[in-house]
């Protein structure tokens, strides 16, 4: 038998994830997602200096995403 549940509530705004309070971290994310979808569609048909422009992309939006969701600027790469 597994345990009974927590009765379920409605999220409090103390609740609401950071993403949805942080304007540019949600803009971020948004690109960062629509980066990732579109590299896992056209991925096989990418040579390898796109594949690598792509990577390299996908690590600026991290970075990105990072310093949006810490409040950091992000690190210049040595």
């Amino acid at each position: 038998m597994s345990p009974p549940r927590p009765p379920s509530r409605s999220p409090s705004k103390k609740d609401v994830p950071e993403r949805r309070r942080n304007r540019p971290l949600r803009e971020v994310l948004d690109e960062f997602l629509s980066h990732a979808r579109e590299l896992a569609r056209r991925a096989r048909d990418m040579n390898h200096a796109e594949l690598d422009y792509a990577q390299q992309r996908l690590e600026w939006l991290a970075d990105e995403v990072w310093g949006a969701a810490t409040g950091q600027e992000p690190q210049p790469p040595p």
